[in-house]
């Protein structure tokens, strides 16, 4: 029967009238990605700041390498976070840490080219959690063809 391999939310007498519900979301569904994204936008901004501190011992270029590490190593501990919280599952760790890493990247990019206006270090942060999603979401483990 196709009405056994519907949906748990789709109801019989519904779908006789020929209407399609509208999928409900599920609890916990949005709350992930942007518990993700958030984790994102935050963890590898604190690594920068922090790195950079710790760099700043060893001159300029120590400063600007200490952030980039720093931003780096909070990547990584944006996908070992989402794992451990359950946002991710355990194949989705690397993609998710090379997406946090790039956008991160990417993000420190615009910020030291828009150094002269505020707005664009604070919307830079936005990028390494963006990237954070998309990793999630893009590279994973895939079945062998």
């Amino acid at each position: 029967m196709v009405a056994a391999a519907l949906p748990h939310y789709w109801k019989r007498s519904q779908l006789s009238l020929g209407v399609r519900p509208t999928p409900r979301v599920m609890e916990g569904e949005t709350v992930k990605p942007l518990l993700l994204f958030l984790s994102g936008c935050i963890l590898p901004g604190v690594g920068g700041a922090v790195g950079s501190i710790v760099g700043h011992r060893f001159g300029t270029s120590g400063l600007w390498g200490g952030g980039v590490a720093g931003g780096l190593l909070g990547s990584v501990a944006v996908a070992w976070m989402a794992t451990r919280a359950g946002w991710i599952p355990a194949a989705r760790r690397t993609g998710t840490a090379l997406g946090t890493a790039v956008g991160f990247l990417v993000a420190a990019a615009i910020a030291t080219n828009t150094l002269s206006s505020p707005v664009g270090p604070i919307l830079s942060t936005l990028v390494a959690g963006a990237g954070a999603v998309v990793g999630s979401r893009q590279f994973g483990s895939r079945p062998a063809a």
